[in-house]
C-alpha cells in the first residue's frame, strides 16, 4: 500500500513493477484502502495482460475474484488485446434493473406487504438450480432467437412492453452473439431458468425511496421521495456459467495461460478463433440475462397486481445495467477515438451526459448506475459522469466484508429472519445458508463506497432506496 500515490480525489495510482504494462488505479477513500490490500495482487496481475491500455483499475467494493478481482475494469486494444473470461466472470451480465411505482411505499399495509413477498416468491423461483416448469423449457429454436434479438424476445413473448428496452443497456442486446459457439451443455443447463433469481447475492428487493440527492435529474427520471422501488438482481445463471467453464477449459488446453503471472487470467488474442467464438458465445449470455431479468420483472409485475391491484405498466422500469460483461466501446486515446474491448467485472458502465448510445432521455442527464448495498442498510441510484479516466465505469455495489463461509460462521445458530425483522426488513429465501452468507455484516458499507465514487466523480448520488422486503436464493 506505501507505493500508492494519490492523483486526484479518491483516486490513487499503483506504479508499473515487474510484468506490469500499465499501471494501476485504485478508487478508493483512504478509510475503504485498508480493506483491499490483497486485491491490490491480482490488480497488478491484470495489468501484465497483453493489449491493455491506460490502467488496470480497481473499484471501491474491490474484493478477491477469479482471476481479476470483482470491482475490477481493463480495456484491451480491440486490434491487439485479448478477451478473459475471468474478466467477465462466470455468471455473465450479472446485473440489476430498477422498477418503480408510484404508490408511497407506506401506504401499503403490513398484511399487503406479506401478501405481495409472498406473492413473487411463488411467482419468481430462487434458489441453487431452481427454475421453471419443464413446460415453459426453451427449446433451440428459443435460444436462437433468445441471442439474436436479446430482451426483445421476451417482451414479443408477453412479458413485458416494447418501451422497456429503451430502458436497458445496450436496449437489452449485445450484439455478435451466435448459437454456433454455445455448447448443448450450456443449453441444457439454461433450458428451465429463464426467470428465476439463482442463489448466492441474487435477490429480489422492495422498498422506499429513501432520500433525494440531486431533484432535478430525480424529477427528469420520474422518481419521488417515498415512492415503492423493486431493484432485481441475477445474471444469465447455469447457461452464463457453462459458457464460461467451457471457455477456460478450451484457453487452458490450448496454452493461452502460459507466460501470465496467474492462469485464471487466460486469455486469448481477441481476433483469434478461440477470442471471437468466446465472445459469440458470451454475448449470447448476456442476452439470456437480459431476458431473465425480464421475466423476473414480469413475475413482480404479476404478483403486484394480484395483491396491490396496481396494473403491470404502473410498475416502470427505470434501467437495467450489466455488471459482468466485456463490451466493444470507443473511447478517446492518446487524442484520438479508438476501439476498444471493456472488461467490467463487478463494475457498471457509467457513461454521462451526451453519451450516443444512450437513449434521449438519459443522453440528457447521464446514464443510471444502479449500485445495491446489503438487504439491512440501503441501495443507491446514481447518475453517470462519463469519467475517460475508468472508461466511464463506477462501482457495482458494496463488495464483500467477510467471506460467505465467514459470514455463516459469525451468524451459525441465530434466528436470521426475526433479526432482520428487527432492522426492519422481511425476508424470505429458499435456503436459510443463503441468507446466513448474505447477512449485512458480510459486505462493507455501501455509503462509503458511494461515497468514493462520488468523490472521484464517476457518478453523483440521485436517491437512496431503503430496502424493506427482500428474496433470497
Amino acid at each position: 500500500m506505501s507505493d500508492l500515490i494519490q492523483i486526484a480525489p479518491a483516486t490513487y495510482e499503483l506504479p508499473k513493477s515487474g510484468q506490469m504494462l500499465v499501471p494501476g488505479l485504485i478508487i478508493a477513500t483512504p478509510h475503504l484502502l485498508d480493506e483491499i490490500e490483497r486485491p491490490l495482487e491480482q490488480v497488478r496481475h491484470v495489468a501484465c495482460l497483453p493489449g491493455i491500455i491506460g490502467y488496470s483499475i480497481a473499484m471501491p467494493d474491490i474484493h478477491w475474484g477469479y482471476g481479476f478481482p470483482i470491482g475490477g475494469v481493463a480495456a484491451m486494444d480491440a486490434e491487439t488485446g485479448v478477451i478473459s473470461p475471468g474478466g467477465v466472470g462466470y455468471d455473465i451480465n450479472c446485473g440489476v434493473r430498477l422498477a418503480l411505482i408510484e404508490e408511497p411505499f407506506a401506504k401499503f399495509s403490513e398484511t399487503t406487504k406479506q401478501e405481495l413477498l409472498k406473492e413473487i416468491f411463488e411467482q419468481v423461483p430462487s434458489g441453487v438450480g431452481r427454475g421453471q416448469t419443464s413446460e415453459k423449457q426453451i427449446k433451440d429454436s428459443d435460444y436462437r432467437k433468445i441471442i439474436e434479438v436479446g430482451a426483445s424476445w421476451s417482451i414479443e413473448q408477453g412479458y413485458g412492453f416494447p418501451e422497456d428496452l429503451e430502458h436497458m443497456e445496450s436496449l437489452g442486446r449485445i450484439e455478435g452473439a451466435d448459437f454456433a459457439a454455445i455448447s448443448p451443455t450450456a443449453r441444457e443447463r439454461g433450458s428451465k431458468q429463464l426467470g428465476s433469481i439463482g442463489s448466492g447475492n441474487h435477490f429480489v428487493e422492495i422498498g422506499a425511496i429513501d432520500r433525494i440527492f440531486l431533484p432535478e435529474t430525480a424529477k427528469a427520471w420520474g422518481v419521488a421521495d417515498g415512492m415503492t422501488y423493486v431493484l432485481i438482481h441475477s445474471g444469465s445463471r447455469g447457461f452464463g456459467h457453462q459458457i464460461c467453464q467451457d471457455t477456460l477449459n478450451e484457453f487452458i488446453k490450448k496454452g493461452f495461460a502460459e507466460g501470465l503471472p496467474d492462469r485464471q487470467l487466460v486469455a486469448a488474442p481477441i481476433n483469434s478463433p478461440e477470442g471471437k467464438k468466446y465472445f459469440q458465445a458470451m454475448a449470447g449470455a448476456a442476452n439470456f440475462a437480459f431476458n431473465n431479468r425480464q421475466q423476473i420483472l414480469a413475475g413482480v409485475r404479476r404478483a403486484f397486481q394480484a395483491v396491490c391491484k396496481i396494473p403491470p405498466k404502473e410498475v416502470r422500469l427505470l434501467y437495467d445495467v450489466c455488471h459482468n460483461i466485456a463490451k466493444f466501446e470507443t473511447h478517446p486515446v492518446g487524442g484520438r477515438q479508438k476501439r476498444v474491448c471493456v472488461h467490467r467485472k463487478g463494475a457498471t458502465r457509467a457513461f454521462g451526459k451526451g453519451a450516443e448510445e444512450l437513449s434521449p432521455l438519459f443522453k440528457s442527464t447521464g446514464q443510471p448506475v444502479l449500485v445495491p448495498g446489503d438487504m439491512g442498510r440501503a441501495s443507491y441510484l446514481l447518475a453517470g459522469l462519463g469519467n475517460p479516466r475508468t472508461w466511464c465505469s463506477s462501482c457495482h455495489g458494496a463488495g464483500r466484508a467477510k467471506s460467505r463461509v465467514q459470514s455463516m460462521a459469525s451468524w451459525k445458530s441465530k434466528d436470521l429472519k426475526a433479526h432482520m425483522l428487527k432492522e426492519g426488513v422481511r425476508v424470505m429465501a429458499s435456503s436459510m445458508r443463503t441468507v446466513a452468507e448474505e447477512m449485512p455484516d458480510a459486505y462493507k458499507d455501501v455509503n462509503t463506497v458511494v461515497e468514493a465514487v462520488e468523490e472521484a466523480k464517476l457518478a453523483d448520488r440521485i436517491a437512496r432506496l431503503k430496502p424493506s422486503l427482500v428474496i433470497k436464493g
